[in-house]
C-alpha cells in the first residue's frame, strides 16, 4: 500500500506528495462536479477533493454514495490550499467505502438530553475528542509525576465492608447474602499499604450516592488517592500542589492546539502552573463570604455556591484548611492545639469550579479513633481491621483524594462534568 498517514503529518508534508488516509467523513458538499469531503482521523482533519474530471467514473459514484461517518479510505496528492482547513487538501484519486453511515442522528443544534441518549455516538464529535486527548494527558502526568518522585501504585478493591465517608452516600450491594458497597474512596486500604511501602497510590472508580445533581457531580468518578506514612498535613498538601502544578504544565506542554479549539483561556492555567497555591483557614474563609454578605455560621459545610464565591478571591488553585470536626469525617487527625477542627485541607479551583482534592493528616492513635467512631455513631465492629493499624507500628500519616474528571473540568474550561468523562453516570438512568 502507498504511504499510508495521519492527518496531522499530511498537513506537514511537501506539496506533491502521494500519501493514504483513513477515517471517517467529518464534513461533505457538493459543487458542481467535486466532490469536498473533510475527512477525521484520531489526529485532525483534512480536507479531500474528488473532482469527477479527474478521477474514474466509479470513484466519483462511490464517493457521491457516502455520507456523514460513513468510514472511508482514500489515496491523493497533497496540495496546497488556503482555504481548506489547515491550508492543505488532498486532491484524490481512489476512494473505498469501508462502512457506509445510514442518515447520521446528529446533525447539529440538539439539545443535551438528546445527546445523552446518542452519547455512543456523540463521543465521536471534535469537542469531545479533543477533551479526551487532555484527560490522557492529565491521566499521564499524574502517573509520570508520582513515578518520578518514587510512589508506588497499588490496587484496592471496588467491594467494601464499610463506610469511608458518610453512609448515606453508600451504594449497598448483595454480596452472597451478606452487605456489601462499592467503594467511596481507597483510602483505608492504602493507609494499609504504608506500612510496606510507606508511599502508595491508586487510581480507580469511586461511587457516591449523594441526591445532588451539579454541574459537578458524577455518581461514578474516578479517583486519584495517596497516603504517605511519617507525612503531616502540610507534607501532603506540598504533594497535592506540586502534582496539579505537574499536570497543569504538562497539558499547556502537549495539548494547545485542543485547548484553544476548546476556547479555554490559557493564560488562567499559566498563572497555576507556576504552583505555590495560596492558603486559608476554614476561619478565614468565612470571614471572606461574610464580607461577600453570604449567610453562613462557623461550623456549617462550604456547599458548591460558598466555594463558587471564596474562588473569585483567587486566580489560581488555593487550599483551605482547619476545618470543624463536626463536618468532617472520623479518620482526620484533631489540631493538638485547637481540638475543635482537623488537620484537613480541600484545594479548590479557582473560576468558580471549586473542590478538586480532599485530603488530612489520618488520626493515628487507636484510643482517640475509636473514640470518634464512637462519637459518629459507628460501628466499632465494623472497622476492626483499620483499628488493627494503630496497634502495630502506627506512625503519622496523610493522604488525599483528587477528583480527575473535576481537574479535567476545570483544565478544559468546561461548563458540565459529565463531558470530563466519555460515559458519565446520573441518578436518573444511565447513558447508554
Amino acid at each position: 500500500m502507498m504511504n499510508l498517514v495521519k492527518t496531522s503529518k499530511a498537513l506537514k508534508l511537501p506539496e506533491g506528495t502521494d500519501i493514504c488516509l483513513r477515517g471517517w467523513i467529518y464534513r461533505k458538499r457538493e459543487i458542481g462536479k467535486k466532490i469536498f469531503i473533510v475527512i477525521r482521523d484520531s489526529d485532525g482533519i483534512l480536507q479531500v477533493v474528488i473532482d469527477s474530471g479527474k478521477v474514474p467514473e466509479s470513484v466519483y459514484k462511490e464517493a457521491l454514495r457516502s455520507s456523514i461517518e460513513a468510514s472511508i479510505e482514500t489515496c491523493g496528492t497533497v496540495a496546497k490550499e488556503p482555504r481548506a482547513p489547515g491550508g492543505v487538501e488532498l486532491k484524490a484519486y481512489m476512494f473505498k467505502t469501508w462502512g457506509f453511515s445510514e442518515s447520521f442522528p446528529i446533525k447539529g443544534g440538539e439539545g443535551i438530553d438528546y445527546l445523552l441518549d446518542n452519547r455512543h455516538l456523540w463521543i465521536r464529535s471534535r469537542k469531545l475528542t479533543a477533551i479526551w486527548k487532555i484527560r490522557h494527558t492529565v491521566l499521564s502526568a499524574l502517573r509520570e509525576y508520582l513515578n518520578d518522585n518514587n510512589w508506588w501504585e497499588v490496587s484496592p478493591p471496588i467491594l467494601t465492608q464499610a463506610a469511608v465517608e458518610g453512609g448515606a452516600t453508600l451504594f449497598k450491594v448483595d454480596f452472597f447474602g451478606k452487605n456489601a458497597y462499592l467503594s467511596q474512596s481507597a483510602q483505608f486500604y492504602l493507609e494499609a499499604l504504608i506500612y510496606s511501602l510507606e508511599k502508595v497510590w491508586s487510581l480507580s472508580v469511586s461511587f457516591r450516592a449523594e441526591r445532588s445533581r451539579t454541574r459537578r457531580h458524577l455518581y461514578e468518578y474516578w479517583h486519584l488517592e495517596l497516603e504517605e506514612a511519617w507525612a503531616r498535613m502540610n507534607d501532603s498538601m506540598k504533594v497535592a500542589e506540586e502534582l496539579t502544578s505537574y499536570a497543569i504544565s504538562k497539558v499547556l506542554n502537549e495539548r494547545l492546539e485542543e485547548l484553544h479549539f476548546l476556547k479555554r483561556n490559557v493564560e488562567k492555567l499559566e498563572i497555576a502552573r507556576k504552583g505555590s497555591f495560596p492558603r486559608i483557614t476554614y476561619d478565614e474563609a468565612i470571614k471572606l463570604l461574610r464580607k461577600r454578605d453570604v449567610k453562613i455560621k462557623w461550623g456549617e459545610d462550604l456547599g458548591a455556591d460558598e466555594e463558587r464565591v471564596l474562588t473569585e478571591y483567587f486566580d489560581t488553585p488555593f487550599f483551605i484548611t482547619h476545618f470543624p470536626k463536626k463536618i468532617k469525617s472520623f479518620y482526620m487527625k484533631l489540631d493538638p492545639e485547637r481540638p475543635d477542627v482537623v488537620l484537613g485541607f480541600d484545594l479548590l479551583a479557582p473560576e468558580g469550579y471549586g473542590e478538586v482534592i480532599g485530603g488530612s493528616q489520618r488520626e493515628d492513635r487507636y484510643d482517640v479513633l475509636l473514640k470518634r467512631i464512637n462519637e459518629e455513631g459507628l460501628n466499632p465492629d465494623e472497622y476492626k481491621w483499620y483499628l488493627d493499624l494503630r496497634l502495630y507500628g502506627s506512625v503519622p500519616h496523610s493522604g488525599f483524594g483528587l477528583g480527575v474528571d473535576r481537574l479535567i473540568m476545570w483544565i478544559s474550561g468546561l461548563d458540565h462534568i459529565r463531558d470530563s468523562i466519555p460515559f458519565p453516570r446520573f441518578r436518573d438512568r444511565l447513558y447508554p
